[in-house]
């Protein structure tokens, strides 16, 4: 596939591939600071922790934020028509699975210890996203 002709550039490939090492080091990162709280999916019947600390005083969604960041990396790596459009659906796929699936589960989980945290956080970046009372 074709190159994005103003992406396709030695240096930001090279920055591209940057972001992506340091993307997929900050999920494990994330991943690792969830400790026992980690899961890849969403069991309803199942109470973990919420973990605020580390990454997540930062963010409610590390693990998101540095799959993102990846994307990101890999898109300005390998900048062809399909990798930016790619990007663009995980981050609204990303936004589908933690509004509709996660958010309601924690606050269900843990009510007013989530809203208060997630009035202080952001969801995907500091500050941005935070949930209004």
């Amino acid at each position: 596939m074709d190159a994005v002709p103003v992406l396709d550039q030695p240096g930001l490939r090279a920055v591209g591939a940057v972001i992506a090492v340091l993307g997929i080091a900050a999920v494990i990162g994330a991943q690792n600071a969830m400790g026992a709280s980690w899961r890849n999916d969403v069991d309803p019947t199942e109470r973990t922790a919420l973990v605020t600390h580390r990454p997540f005083r930062l963010v409610r969604n590390p693990i998101y934020t540095a799959a993102l960041a990846f994307a990101t990396g890999l898109a300005l790596t390998v900048p062809n028509f399909l990798a930016l459009p790619g990007l663009v659906l995980l981050l609204f796929g990303l936004e589908l699975q933690v509004r509709y699936v996660e958010e309601p589960y924690l606050h269900r989980i843990h009510g007013t210890a989530y809203e208060e945290y997630a009035a202080r956080t952001g969801r995907f970046l500091p500050g941005v996203g935070r949930r209004r009372g």
